[in-house]
């Protein structure tokens, strides 16, 4: 029939198309949630990784050091300065020359020295001179008191006499005398009793004038002394006109030139030795397991391929700013905690460029447990 025609061929149509057999696709989801959770197991491995190299490298090259940036190299500096006020005539140096103990570094002009010695060598002849004279004065005066104590003697032996033959008149009977003689005798005892007297004062005499004598050999041998000093002193004066280095170094800071007058209060150059050393100030909180005799890296800033090493020699016995030349003063009711720093003392094993100088930046690490 043709009315049920069209009906029949649509379902017909539609059992065709559903027995085509069309495949679906495949859920998308699947593989980004796999792949997340690969890369997230990937990261927590990294990280793990990471943080135990970290911890690895705090244990190894943190932990065991305590270091700090505020450290510089120090060193000894020789002030240079003249002995004397004098005319420089010759400098032997310039600035930042390598001199050795002994090297001639100037010369002044000796002229007035030279003057000075000869004078003083001639006070020191006449003072010389005087003394002698002193100790001759003494010997003459000792041979005046031998000379004075003979001639006592003699008196003493003369009265002695005298007043023997007085007593032996005076013993004889009246008679058998006479009145010339005892009066003779009674003159005689006088006279040499005086004589003795006399003789006596010579001595006293001639012994004050030993005493006299020597105290003159004490004043002269005073002056003589004096002189000699002056002589010492006028040749050390002459010999301050040669400027010898006190010690290896270099010189620095040079501020004298040939015909310049100088003065000991105007420093003309500083020697710097070779020897140097590392003062490090280190917080007190990083001083708790820091002893003498840690050993310690130090790296220099102006030479960053060259690393040192070296022991801690010292801790000081107070903070920097305890000695500084204002201390500080908390007392004050304004107070604020400052964590402070002491300075700690380094000394380098060897100095590998030789060319390290007070006031460089260096910052040493040093190993405070094994």
């Amino acid at each position: 029939m043709p009315a049920s025609t069209p009906q029949t061929s649509g379902a017909a149509a539609l059992e065709a198309v559903d027995s085509i057999d069309i495949p679906l696709p495949e859920a998308p989801a699947a593989a980004p949630v796999s792949k997340r959770r690969r890369l997230a197991s990937m990261l927590a491995a990294g990280a793990l990784a990471a943080g135990s190299l970290g911890g690895a490298y705090y244990l190894r090259q943190v932990a065991p050091f305590e270091s700090t940036d505020d450290a510089f190299i120090d060193g000894h500096i020789i002030g240079i300065s003249p002995q004397v006020s004098a005319q420089a005539a010759v400098v032997h140096v310039d600035d930042n020359q390598m001199v050795h103990k002994g090297d001639l570094l100037v010369e002044l002009d000796p002229t007035d020295f030279q003057v000075a010695l000869s004078q003083a060598r001639g006070a020191e002849a006449a003072s010389r001179g005087k003394l002698a004279q002193a100790q001759a004065g003494v010997a003459a005066a000792e041979s005046a008191v031998l000379e004075a104590q003979a001639t006592l003697h003699s008196v003493q032996a003369t009265f002695e006499n005298a007043e023997t033959e007085l007593r032996r008149l005076q013993g004889v009977d009246a008679r058998a005398r006479s009145q010339r003689d005892l009066d003779t005798a009674v003159a005689a005892r006088k006279t040499s009793f005086a004589a003795q007297e006399r003789a006596q004062a010579q001595v006293r005499s001639a012994q004050a004038q030993v005493i006299q004598a020597r105290a003159n050999v004490t004043a002269a041998e005073g002056d003589y002394q004096k002189a000699q000093a002056d002589t010492r002193k006028a040749q050390v004066n002459l010999d301050h006109c040669r400027i010898l280095a006190p010690e290896d170094g270099r010189v620095t800071g040079k501020a004298v030139d040939a015909g310049a007058y100088v003065t000991p209060s105007n420093p003309l150059f500083q020697i710097v030795p070779a020897k140097v050393w590392v003062v490090a100030n280190f917080k007190e909180t990083q001083l708790k397991h820091m002893a003498p005799g840690q050993p310690v890296e130090v790296s220099v800033d102006a030479f960053p391929n060259l690393t040192l090493t070296g022991r801690v020699d010292s801790i000081q016995s107070g903070t920097g700013s305890r000695f500084s030349v204002i201390p500080t003063e908390n007392a004050t009711g304004n107070f604020v905690k400052v964590v402070q720093r002491v300075p700690v003392k380094i000394l380098l094993d060897n100095d590998k460029l030789g060319q390290l100088a007070p006031g460089m930046s260096v910052e040493p690490k040093v190993r405070v447990h094994s």
